[in-house]
């Protein structure tokens, strides 16, 4: 163990940093006081249960904890809101409402092993305890649009949706909460596609039209036009609105955009719900709403809303990654890049020096704004994912193994089709023993989701090469493949006996990308489509 080197997620800033940092910092904390906002500072350690009774939305997997001296369980301060509804239900609960406070802390997540992520995220931000309605929603969006215009010269904008909405559509809809729960993972991950075929059966209801397009309702104040247009007025549509106009009148308008697909936490988030993007960083550089139920779990309710900016996002970034005004698209090499590539000409696209590649993995097309770069599958979801590469094709099997990412799955391609599958030798009864089984695969992650979700408990061993033989050694009782034709499992006297998910080919994009290159990208995703439709003739 190196000990003279930092934990990972963790770093040493130096000089510039501190200075860019610093200045980012003192401009926001100047801002709030001067909005009338009192600054608060909480402890960096919290009891665990704190925030399993304010039905905080952080998974605990990302919580960093610590067991003190008595054998209670602690955590590093995960988010600031939470322990800020503490005092004020506490140490504040005899101070008039409503409350302005503002807060200059560090949060602590504990984020995927080699992904780049940061466990230490230092953050700026508001709560406003106490007020409801337009006016206080108007205050926190307008002091928002204010905080990024002072560290974010490059250029930004707020997108703002409502909780509420999504919420009010899926109630209509007789689904369980599994269901409801896949719905909203389709819908806050733009999978334009697979959200349409998932609401299919359902097509004759008031709700499906709006749910259906719900995920591609983003852009100016005509998307609430659109969404009218598609289910008549709705109380939520009709206050976003409200909110806009008076926005605009306050002189806000020009950094408002609108995501009707923002469904993020739904059960933690009550009514309005905003993030902020700035140009040249390739994630959401602010994130809030309105969390009108969290006080009544300390036991004061009150309406209340705030926002958090992440500062290591904002600090320094004064420069756009444009490409030259081009979009980026990673490409996994091998067979996924021939086949992106012939869709990609089937819509009229030249892709002559994608196909003739030398050792150069950038390639520039002549005739469209794009740029090609060559990848391993892992690496396209890295690149997109860290906002360098605005897009992305690779294999759903690769997607699955890495886990839950921030980008979009927009589009599946239809190619490259495959399935995992759990296979053991023939004859073998897998599930006729109560000892523990051992499986065998290069994909871990997927093995175990898999058991986990039949309530099985295995021992898993990971494989580099053949995985197949470790049946045949007898060092595992089966395996979790990609299984093409199953060919080279009968070959080698084994066969599948479950599937356990359909793979193939998807296009991802980036989340800020998205939202800061959206016409750009829906030609491209339409230039998609199209190779798609021909590919069939």
């Amino acid at each position: 163990m190196n000990v003279i080197a930092t934990p990972e997620g963790t770093q040493d800033r130096l000089f510039a940093q501190c200075r860019d940092l610093r200045k980012a910092q003192g401009e926001l904390t100047r801002l709030f006081r001067q909005k009338g906002y009192e600054e608060i500072s909480t402890p960096e350690v919290e009891f665990y249960d704190l925030f399993l009774r304010s039905g905080n939305p952080i998974p605990q997997e990302s919580m960093l904890k610590i067991v003190d001296r008595s054998g209670k369980l602690m955590v590093m301060r995960p988010d600031c809101t939470t322990p800020i509804a503490r005092v004020a239900a506490t140490k504040l609960k005899l101070s008039p409402l409503p409350q302005r406070l503002y807060y200059n802390e560090t949060v602590f997540r504990s984020g995927a092993a080699h992904r780049g992520g940061s466990s230490e995220i230092p953050q700026c931000g508001i709560e406003l305890l106490g007020a409801g309605g337009v006016e206080a929603d108007v205050e926190a969006v307008s002091v928002a649009a204010e905080a990024l215009l002072a560290v974010c010269p490059q250029g930004f904008h707020i997108e703002l949706g409502h909780a509420g909405l999504f919420r009010a559509l899926a109630g209509q809809l007789e689904m369980s909460e599994g269901q409801v729960e896949e719905m909203r993972a389709l819908v806050e991950g733009k999978h334009f596609a697979a959200l349409e075929e998932f609401l299919r059966p359902y097509e004759g209801r008031a709700a499906y039209a709006l749910l259906s397009r719900l995920s591609q309702l983003f852009g100016g104040v005509e998307v609430l036009g659109e969404a009218e247009k598609l289910m008549g007025s709705r109380p939520e549509l009709s206050y976003l609105r409200k909110l806009y106009e008076a926005l605009e009148r306050g002189g806000c308008g020009e950094y408002i955009r609108f995501d009707l697909g923002l469904v993020h936490q739904i059960d933690y988030y009550t009514g309005v719900v905003f993030r902020g993007y700035a140009r040249g960083v390739g994630a959401p550089v602010l994130s809030g709403g309105r969390y009108d139920n969290l006080l009544g779990a300390f036991g004061r309710p009150a309406p209340a809303i705030g926002f958090a900016v992440d500062m290591d996002l904002v600090a320094g970034s004064t420069a756009e990654q444009t490409y030259g005004g081009r979009l980026r698209l990673a490409l996994t090499k091998g067979r996924l890049q021939d086949k992106t590539v012939e869709l990609m000409e089937l819509a009229g696209l030249d892709c002559t020096p994608v196909k003739e590649p030398g050792r150069r993995l950038v390639h520039s097309l002549s005739n469209y704004p794009l740029d090609a770069v060559l990848a391993k599958a892992p690496d396209v979801i890295t690149y997109v994912e860290h906002g360098v590469c605005d897009l992305g094709v690779v294999g759903k099997d690769t997607i699955l193994e890495r886990g839950e990412s921030p980008f979009y799955e927009v589009l599946d391609l239809g190619y490259g089709k495959c399935r995992f599958a759990l296979a053991v030798k023939e004859g073998t009864d897998f599930y006729d023993t109560y000892r523990t089984r051992r499986i065998a695969t290069k994909y871990p992650n997927v093995a175990r989701r898999f058991f986990e979700s039949k309530g099985m408990d295995v021992e898993i061993i990971k494989i580099e090469g053949s995985v197949e033989l470790a049946p045949i050694l007898k060092l595992a009782d089966a395996i979790v493949d990609i299984v093409e034709t199953g060919a080279t499992l009968r070959e080698n006297g084994l066969i599948p006996i479950e599937d356990v998910a359909p793979v193939s080919a998807r296009l991802i994009v980036n989340t800020a990308a998205m939202k800061l290159k959206k016409t750009e990208i829906l030609d491209f995703i339409e230039k998609c489509q199209t190779g798609m439709e021909r590919s069939k003739c």
